[in-house]
């Protein structure tokens, strides 16, 4: 008797310590909820896209392709520096101190707007790697949340063998002994097999500024992006095959990977949504997502730094 007596305390000691971490866990889960992400200051950018008739554009500019690749020349249009470029290859066949004066302030005029254009995709890059980082973990907390849930049901699992057992041998009629044997194995079975709960725990997530739907929609339906950063998205050229966008071949990818190819799942996911409940599964997907744009913004640096090549070759 004395020894289910030290059981029994035993056991709301460890219960209790599960029960102050979940309420840790929550509180966490509280000052997650809603994106520290966002801006302080929302920039109104303008809502013109660079035009996507890359060809007619290429075709208009053949004298530049002795200078500038063709993804070279595309950014020099979609940053609205042709003409600059154009008067630099006039001036640079006249050697005169003027010229070369004017040469350098032209070339001036393009890496302000270069600057501007690199610090777009910083900022762009920058917010999908903080809500990245905020889904990850919100994430671990519903694992926490998930493993306490499971730790917890295994302790009463073992608490009601063990009860079972003791009481089973305190009690000498042998009905009543084979009842309570099987009942405590019967409980300690059915909090067992609660633990495999596939799905676990849900927590409210919210991202009304969803850098993710336009990028599924295929549409820029918000202030979230940049126009330059969009069309770097968009434009064909730029990715690696050129037959799709960079966001075009990073939503088959998802399609594939993160929705086992079922676009109607993938359209009604809580990932494209305002935000809503989330499973840990989910929360995972979300945050590869995000680092995956990251990525993906990051790379098109190279694209500017080989336009950033091109244009010293020029001026030298």
């Amino acid at each position: 008797m004395r020894n289910l007596f030290y059981f029994l305390i035993f056991s709301c000691v460890l219960t209790s310590c599960i029960s102050k971490k979940n309420q840790v866990i929550r509180q966490n889960i509280l000052t997650l909820k809603d994106s520290y992400c966002k801006a302080p200051f929302k920039y109104n950018y303008s809502n013109t896209i660079p035009s996507y008739n890359s060809d007619s554009i290429l075709a208009a500019n053949t004298d530049l392709k002795e200078n500038f690749s063709d993804q070279s020349i595309l950014i020099l249009n979609a940053l609205d520096n042709l003409d600059e470029v154009h008067e630099i290859m006039k001036l640079k066949k006249d050697s005169s101190l003027a010229s070369q004066v004017k040469v350098l302030q032209l070339k001036t005029k393009i890496n302000s707007k270069i600057t501007i254009a690199l610090t777009e995709l910083d900022a762009v890059a920058a917010e999908f790697d903080c809500e990245g980082e905020r889904v990850a973990q919100i994430g671990a907390y519903v694992d926490n949340l998930n493993e306490s849930r499971n730790n917890t049901l295994i302790l009463y699992s073992i608490v009601a063998g063990a009860a079972a057992s003791i009481a089973g041998g305190i009690v000498k009629d042998n009905g009543w002994s084979n009842a309570i044997d099987i009942g405590g194995g019967t409980l300690g079975a059915g909090l067992g097999l609660a633990t495999l709960n596939p799905k676990g725990q849900k927590v409210e997530f919210i991202h009304q500024r969803n850098l993710l739907r336009d990028v599924w929609n295929e549409k820029l339906e918000s202030p979230n992006f940049p126009p330059f950063v969009w069309y770097m998205y968009t434009e064909k050229k730029f990715s690696n095959k050129e037959k799709h966008s960079i966001i075009s071949s990073m939503k088959e990818r998802w399609l594939h990977y993160q929705f086992d190819d079922n676009k109607l799942k993938a359209d009604q996911s809580v990932i494209f949504s305002d935000g809503g409940y989330y499973r840990a599964n989910d929360l995972h997907n979300r945050a590869a997502m995000l680092n995956q744009m990251q990525s993906a913004t990051r790379t098109i640096n190279q694209s500017i730094n080989y336009l950033l090549l091109d244009l010293d070759k020029l001026i030298l």
